[in-house]
Order: structure tokens, then C-alpha cells, then sequence
């Protein structure tokens, strides 16, 4: 047997490193977050309350780690929410799509203004349209109007995917998704 073939074999030695980025989850209070998190980390869904302030979790992928920072939605929070976008390599808004028309419109202005915040303008947007196996939930195409997505959102880039407690695998899905937006890299510069 050749050397290389015999190291391939025997001596492979630990996996690569999967990169990790940081991640900022936003969204309003009852949402879905701190559920949707905790089911991926395969936590207890048991007394499951609002996050007050935020929380961090490392959710493994297997191609990626995401450090997630949840911060909670709730009116006197959402005010700070700016105060944690630094370092942030990407966004995960949450939005209840079966939501009153009230929460619908506070979820829609949120979205608009960390679309165009400066710390968050450039980085690639996972918008989980959440709730989707309640009878009162819009459609994908419903969100998407409504929230202005297109018009709005256009050169940046971004995916709106429906999802439920119910469908984990559609949920991993989406965060697979925003995994390969992390991971395109902008191309280098020609030097002359």
C-alpha cells in the first residue's frame, strides 16, 4: 500500500474546524424565538418564558457553528436591541404570521429599521415568517407584500421561510440556508 493512501486511512487526525459566525435574533415578544432555539439546541420546551434582556446559544450545524444572541422583544427592550448589533455576521428575525394587524405593522416597522441599520444593512437576513400550523397564519406571499420585502430588501441579501414547531426539519432547513449566505464570501479584488 502507498504512503498516501495508508494516511488517508489511518492517519485522517481530527475533522477541520467548522467556522462559527455570530448570529443576532430578533423579533417581537411571542414570536417564536426562544422556542425555535431552544428546539435546534434540543433543550426542554418545558417552562419556556420570554427572554428579558438576551440569551446566547451555540447551535452546531454540521457545517457551521451559529453563536445565536436573542435578544428580547418586548417594548421597553426593543429600544436597545441597536446596542447589540456590533459584531453581528448575520440576522435572524422572527415574526409571529398569525399575529393581530397591530403586532403585524410594530413587526414590519422592526424589520424596515434593522434592514437599514448600519451595523445590519450588509448582512444576510433569515426572516422566519413563524406559526405557519396556526389557522390565522398569512402565507409567505402575504408576509412578503405586506412587509414591502421586495422593494425594500432588493440588492440585499435575504430569505423569508415559513416555519412551525411543528417542522423542525423545515426550521434546520432555513438555517442551512442562511449558513450558505454566511459562507459566500464577496469576491477579491483584482490588483493590477
Amino acid at each position: 500500500m502507498d504512503y498516501m493512501c495508508f494516511r488517508a486511512l489511518c492517519c485522517k487526525g481530527p475533522p477541520p474546524p467548522r467556522p462559527e459566525y455570530d448570529i443576532v435574533c430578533i423579533g417581537l415578544t411571542g414570536s417564536g424565538k426562544t422556542s425555535l432555539l431552544t428546539q435546534l439546541c434540543s433543550e426542554s420546551q418545558e417552562n419556556i418564558v420570554p427572554t428579558t434582556g438576551f440569551s446566547i446559544k451555540a447551535i452546531p450545524f454540521q457545517s457551521a457553528i451559529l453563536n445565536v444572541k436573542e435578544l428580547g422583544g418586548a417594548t421597553n427592550i426593543r429600544k436597545y436591541w441597536s446596542r447589540y448589533y456590533q459584531g453581528s455576521q448575520g440576522v435572524i428575525f422572527v415574526l409571529d404570521s398569525a399575529s393581530s394587524e397591530d403586532d403585524l405593522e410594530t413587526a414590519r416597522n422592526e424589520l424596515h429599521s434593522a434592514l437599514q441599520h448600519p451595523q445590519l444593512c450588509t448582512l444576510p437576513f433569515l426572516i422566519l415568517a413563524n406559526h405557519q400550523d396556526k389557522p390565522a397564519a398569512r402565507s409567505i406571499q402575504e408576509i412578503k407584500k405586506y412587509f414591502e420585502l421586495e422593494p425594500l430588501a432588493r440588492g440585499k441579501r435575504w430569505i423569508l421561510q415559513p416555519t412551525s414547531l411543528d417542522n423542525m426539519e423545515a426550521v434546520k432547513d432555513s438555517f442551512s440556508m442562511l449558513i450558505n449566505l454566511l459562507d459566500e464570501r464577496e469576491p477579491e479584488p483584482i490588483q493590477m
